[in-house]
């Protein structure tokens, strides 16, 4: 699993990035983690640094990869 970086939202806790994988890995703040594929680094950059990273992962990420549940 990548480093994972806290994040200030009310639904996500931490994100975290593998460049070689091309995963973005989200935590949420119920303990959910999920990684979603073919994700560029660009878009994970663009999430840091969104005012609201929930509304940048549900126009940005959810329904837009595909994914698999972590934890």
């Amino acid at each position: 699993m990548p480093e994972m970086q806290q994040v200030e939202s009310s639904n996500i806790g931490a994100v975290g990035y593998d460049d070689e994988l091309e995963e973005l890995t989200v935590e949420f703040n119920n303990g959910r983690q999920y990684t979603y594929n073919g994700v560029k680094r660009n878009v994970f950059d663009d999430f840091l640094k969104a005012r609201s990273k929930g509304v940048f992962f549900i126009e940005n990420v959810k329904g837009t990869y595909q994914f698999s549940r972590i934890m």
